[in-house]
């Protein structure tokens, strides 16, 4: 009994440190999954309100790949606060990051313009023989002076068939928009605002360079099934 008293209590010590230890890495687990209650999340969503075109271009359209510039590539908003000084706001989120926003919103918008035969997601397993890319150049409130939402997109339409993926559509598209205050919702609608304005602009120019691009690329077996086969002569 001497010798086994002292283990016992060895034991129960043990098995306490562990219970203790499992209940602080739960809680800290639920710590730090748990979000930030001070964090705020907004989206940039515009929507095209006008009537869709009557006389869509025969063209299959595919979103390709969206990026975003530092310091516009995180979630946080972005103030401009003087020439060389910029600030991130860690509780002003953005829901999603700013490039899967835009790529978003573009493919919603020119779905809902019927600018095009089809426009199809990025996921698509469908091979595109057109697909549309971006870049975000600028995406941030302007803080200097008056207040503005800045926004400024680089956008590449090219061919998916051709070797050198030729670009038929390049425009590079900014808008500034005047805010009626600093806050983080004023700072929203002035992006949203700015984005409609930009893909109001997009398709226009789509739809007008769409006139430039090569004819879909006809595969060697297809081009050779369009061709008439020639009749044999008949023997003498």
């Amino acid at each position: 009994m001497q010798v086994t008293q002292p283990f016992a209590a060895l034991t129960r010590t043990t098995k306490l440190v562990w219970a203790l230890a499992v209940c602080i890495a739960a809680l800290s687990g639920c710590a730090l999954n748990k979000p930030n209650p001070d964090q705020s999340a907004w989206l940039v969503a515009p929507e095209r309100t006008a009537p869709p075109r009557t006389s869509p271009v025969a063209l299959t359209l595919k979103m390709g790949n969206f990026s975003a510039n530092t310091p516009y590539d995180g979630k946080s908003m972005v103030y401009r606060l003087s020439d060389n000084r910029y600030e991130k706001d860690f509780y002003n989120v953005y829901l999603i990051y700013p490039r899967d926003m835009v790529s978003n919103a573009t493919r919603n918008w020119l779905v809902r313009s019927n600018a095009f035969s089809q426009v199809l997601e990025q996921s698509s397993v469908f091979f595109p023989m057109y697909q549309l890319q971006g870049v975000i150049d600028e995406f941030y409130g302007d803080y200097r002076g008056s207040p503005e939402a800045v926004v400024s997109i680089q956008f590449y339409a090219s061919t998916s068939f051709s070797a050198d993926n030729y670009v038929f559509s390049s425009p590079r598209i900014s808008r500034r928009v005047a805010l009626r205050d600093k806050s983080p919702e004023a700072l929203v609608d002035g992006q949203q605002q700015a984005l409609a304005e930009i893909l109001t602009e997009l398709e226009g120019r789509l739809v007008t360079d769409s006139a430039k691009a090569p004819p879909p690329y006809k595969s060697v077996r297809q081009s050779s099934s369009d061709k008439t086969t020639p009749t044999a002569k008949p023997a003498n």
